[in-house]
């Protein structure tokens, strides 16, 4: 085994739209942790060699072409067994797999509540229902911070999840509701990107 290696910029930057899908650079930015400029860069250098497209536009963004996709999981493999990393990845996916059913509880406790046993939409109007909820959150994410801890201990480049979702989980705390489930920085799409990466990096088909 020999042990975790760091990924390459231009990997991180073609796997944040193997797991993010069309993104812009702020958005490869933030996943990869990389500076903007240097995300960019990296996006037009992956560009060039065919394996990323850019759409323009208002929606505009980034993403892979079918050989950049070709590209991202060989390689990913590659990094995988070069780190000796294969077992420790299937041992923090089984642990996430325990977690993931009640994520997805919560994320419908959020978006819809009981009233008068009629299903409606959350409108948010009651701060100690969303309070209850996100203390559920709160306790699903310790948890979830282990299973991040052993990725990130296998494979480095899976440490950028950590912060992310504790931000996440962080600002909706402090009112910014939006980032529990409504934005692509929110909790409920770095875990689905989380869910997305690891499939991708045991090669395990949706």
């Amino acid at each position: 085994m020999s042990g975790p290696a760091t990924t390459g910029a231009d990997l991180l930057v073609l796997h944040a739209l193997r797991c993010g899908g069309h993104s812009g650079p702020s958005r490869v930015a933030a996943t990869t942790g990389l500076a903007a400029s240097e995300a960019e860069s990296e996006l037009i250098d992956l560009a060039v060699a065919g394996l990323v497209t850019r759409t323009a536009g208002d929606f505009g963004g980034w993403s892979l072409t079918e050989a950049g996709r070709a590209a991202d999981a060989e390689r990913i493999t590659g990094e995988l067994e070069a780190a000796g990393a294969r077992t420790a990845v299937t041992a923090a996916y089984e642990d996430f797999l325990v977690l993931n059913p009640e994520l997805l509880d919560l994320c419908t406790a959020w978006q819809l509540r009981s009233v008068d046993g009629v299903m409606t939409v959350n409108d948010h109007g009651d701060p100690s229902y969303d309070a209850r909820v996100l203390a559920a959150f709160a306790g699903l994410d310790r948890r979830a911070a282990a299973v991040c801890a052993d990725l990130a201990a296998a494979l480095p480049r899976f440490g950028r999840y950590r912060p992310r979702l504790a931000g996440a989980l962080e600002r909706a705390r402090a009112g910014a509701l939006e980032h529990v489930t409504d934005t692509t920085a929110s909790y409920h799409t770095v875990w689905a990107e989380l869910h997305e990466d690891l499939l991708a990096t045991l090669g395990i088909p949706r």
